[in-house]
């Protein structure tokens, strides 16, 4: 099981007038593998938003007071982070395995220090996320 606090910002994307700039950040809480996990996302104050759980089959997202299913890790991720965000990559990326995945491209540079950083130009919006773990 791994800890820490991620940090996702996604870019203004100049070919849709909605798509303004968005920062997120959360406490995570992963374990699992690829093919089946957990993703709780936590507030500062340590209050559960929102708990990601997958399947090879499905991925499900437990908000307070709602549960929604979808195909796979990709939709679910689009349809909470506006953009689709690599969870399933994070697995080589805690261990160490630079891998790109789906245009993020990882930086493991600090890795011994608990910081992991990906960033992503295509497809749009750009993007960059941040990950500090805890020991």
């Amino acid at each position: 099981m791994w800890y820490g606090k991620l940090l996702l910002r996604t870019h203004a994307d100049p070919a849709n007038q909605q798509g303004l700039a968005q920062t997120f950040n959360a406490s995570f809480e992963l374990q699992g593998n690829a093919q089946t996990g957990q993703l709780r996302l936590s507030t500062p104050l340590g209050t559960t938003a929102a708990l990601v759980e997958w399947t090879s089959q499905e991925a499900k997202l437990n908000l307070p007071g709602k549960t929604q299913s979808f195909t796979n890790l990709d939709t679910l991720s689009q349809q909470l982070l506006g953009t689709v965000v690599p969870v399933a990559g994070f697995f080589d990326w805690l261990r160490g395995i630079d891998r790109p995945i789906n245009g993020w491209s990882v930086d493991l540079s600090e890795f011994e220090q608990g910081k992991i950083g990906a960033h992503r130009q295509h497809p749009t919006p750009a993007a960059e996320l941040r990950l500090l773990l805890e020991q």
